[in-house]
């Protein structure tokens, strides 16, 4: 006779960040810290560098944003109003549940950064210093006042950039602190405890040419700027 079951295993952890996402968050990371300090030190070759390389991401992130998993994409966490509103509600319900992937709350923060950084990059490209000495690659396709304009605005930019990304960090210290829910760990492992919403499974993988395709599409973005900068 069989013997009967013991006690139930604890549920195995559910997948919820795929690798490229993963990699665009932290990399975006270390290169907004990176262009910052460039900046501050005068480093502008390596600053030109970080920028094109945050210029690639963003490409890489918006691409995703519609063919990568579920949990990438735009449709699956940007809401309306409604949805804003019911989501905040609830969080300080007993029966309140983490979302699969950003919340719509969350989703507020992220479309704002990965926006402002279309912006701030937009503008680097286009830059000028008042002594004309460093450019952005395309600079040299617009007049001198408007390239001036976009560097001051670059400048002021970055500080809208970073209100933002603190707000984005306030918003896991909540998490961590009220809500006892860990969001950083996710994001370096993919997985969490399972105890949030989303299918048993965890996130479906998507096929690996459509990674490969959007690393061409960001890598020729890349490449025009760089030759178009001549």
């Amino acid at each position: 006779m069989a013997a009967e079951p013991s006690a139930a295993s604890p549920a195995k952890p559910q997948k919820v960040w795929d690798g490229p996402t993963r990699l665009f968050h932290w990399l975006l990371v270390g290169l907004v810290a990176f262009s910052w300090w460039t900046a501050e030190e005068h480093l502008m070759t390596l600053h030109k560098a970080s920028g094109l390389t945050i210029v690639g991401l963003v490409v890489f992130r918006i691409y995703w944003g519609f063919m990568g998993p579920d949990t990438a994409r735009f449709t699956s966490f940007i809401k309306g109003p409604r949805a804003i509103l019911s989501y905040a509600s609830s969080l300080f319900k007993p029966a309140h549940q983490l979302a699969f992937g950003h919340n719509p709350l969350g989703a507020l923060s992220v479309a704002a950064i990965i926006l402002a950084l279309v912006v701030q990059v937009s503008l680097g490209l286009f830059a000028m210093d008042t002594d004309g000495l460093e450019s952005g690659p395309l600079a040299r396709f617009v007049s001198y006042d408007m390239a001036e304009t976009a560097g001051d605005l670059h400048e002021d930019a970055f500080n809208i950039l970073l209100v933002l990304i603190g707000l984005h960090i306030a918003a896991i210290a909540f998490y961590l602190i009220v809500k006892r829910a860990n969001l950083v760990g996710p994001m370096i492992t993919g997985r969490r405890a399972h105890g949030g919403a989303g299918p048993e499974a965890g996130l479906a993988t998507v096929p690996l040419w459509r990674f490969i395709l959007g690393v061409v599409i960001a890598g020729g973005v890349v490449g025009l700027v760089i030759l178009a900068g001549g």
